[in-house]
């Protein structure tokens, strides 16, 4: 209904544009005064209703992208149907780790080791910020580099995005700032909002561009703070690190031709699951159901990895297929090379390799740090208190090997 209402504003604004331009061309020649003057208040009127109309227009552009907006992506043929319950478990490495022991989860553990203040920062900022305190700082510095060292390895290009975007970008990239229970913090008086992954200013870096197919597959792994509301969030399993206001987070992102999206998503699995495995984390990797996909998703894989002081497994991380959701929204589009050389009387300036198409866009988790600082102190503890730090973190953090309690 309201398509049809805006391309009927559409016609009439058209119509009246002609007619303006009409009553403008018969105005060049000469005229008689009286004949001069009535197309001038023709004119006039003419403006006069093309201004309501356009202004209209503009009202029911935006309500229909909005309404779009609301549509999510298709699904992938072989996603579970159903709740988040009916998700598949595609793979599962090691196993729960036996302890002889009582164990600890990881707020005791860093109240122990002096490694974060939640205290002293819901003083300063309210519930869910924390400080990170001596190794902590360390450990959340090693995260971040060793992930973006490993990542690189595999031809992804290193960012560091911007942390306030534009709420039409967030829009755009599928997520709904105006949203009841929104997850996105607005600043006020502004059009801007704090991000809550970099998956939002990297998906942005090509807006409005038409890529080369040459350049394809763009990779892009990125650093920055995520700023997330977590409205709705409660209860004993979010406590501590495990859900917060802000935090650190590695993430990956792929622009790539359509045919190749699938192929992309399955790299991106296997680079998460290579890093975690080689941290030694026991967790299983799912194949999300649809109720669980979010609007942009065609389809999406959860690492949840087992977390012993919580006593459950917990999401450290995912992979989604976006397809052209995004980069229809965001006028991401590539030229396909020319199947042939162009020809010697080829029309200059004429593009070849035919109609321009949307890339497709990915997104997947390296590092969540707050989540994977969680898994670490709470599977590596040992029974003096002290944590083993996982072999690959320990040269980007000095060489040091066992966070030890403070002698008192």
């Amino acid at each position: 209904m309201m398509s049809t209402s805006r391309c009927r504003r559409w016609q009439e604004v058209e119509r009246l544009r002609a007619e303006r331009n009409a009553v403008a061309n018969k105005m060049k020649g000469k005229l008689d005064p009286s004949v001069r003057q009535a197309l001038v208040e023709e004119g006039k009127n003419l403006k006069e209703a093309l201004i309501g109309l356009e202004e209209d227009l503009v009202g029911l552009t935006d309500k229909l992208q909005l309404e779009a907006q609301s549509i999510p992506n298709a699904t992938h043929p072989d996603v579970p149907v159903g709740g988040e319950e009916s998700s598949v478990v595609r793979k599962e490495v090691g196993s729960q780790r036996s302890f002889n022991f009582t164990i600890k989860d990881h707020l005791q553990l860093g109240k122990e080791l002096d490694l974060f203040d939640f205290d002293a920062a819901a003083e300063v900022s309210g519930s869910k910020f924390y400080y990170l305190k001596n190794e902590a700082v360390l450990l959340e510095m090693a995260l971040v580099n060793w992930a973006i060292s490993e990542v690189s390895k595999k031809g992804f290009t290193p960012l560091i995005t911007p942390e306030i975007v534009r709420s039409s970008v967030v829009e755009k990239c599928g997520f709904q700032p105006r949203a009841q229970n929104t997850q996105v913090y607005s600043i006020e008086n502004s059009d801007q909002c704090l991000i809550g992954t970099a998956e939002i200013p990297v998906g942005g870096i090509h807006m409005d561009s038409i890529l080369l197919e040459s350049v394809l597959p763009l990779k892009y792994v990125a650093y920055s703070h995520c700023f997330r509301t977590e409205a709705g969030a409660a209860g004993a399993a979010t406590r501590g690190l495990y859900r917060v206001h802000q935090f650190s987070k590695v993430e990956m992102f792929i622009f790539c031709r359509p045919e190749e999206s699938d192929k992309w998503h399955e790299e991106l699995i296997m680079i998460e699951e290579d890093l975690y495995a080689s941290l030694g984390l026991h967790f299983k990797t799912l194949d999300m159901a649809t109720g669980d996909l979010g609007a942009p998703a065609y389809r999406k894989f959860d690492i949840e990895a087992w977390m012993p002081g919580l006593e459950r497994y917990g999401e450290i991380s995912s992979a989604s297929n976006c397809t052209d959701y995004q980069s229809r929204r965001l006028g991401i589009r590539y030229r396909p090379a020319p199947s042939e050389p162009p020809t010697a009387n080829a029309k200059k300036g004429k593009a070849a390799g035919g109609p321009t198409q949307f890339v497709h866009t990915l997104n997947a988790t390296a590092v969540a740090v707050p989540r994977l600082m969680v898994c670490i102190l709470e599977n590596f503890q040992q029974e003096d208190g002290s944590i083993v730090i996982p072999e690959p973190l320990r040269p980007f953090m000095g060489g040091l090997e066992v966070l030890s309690p403070k002698s008192k």
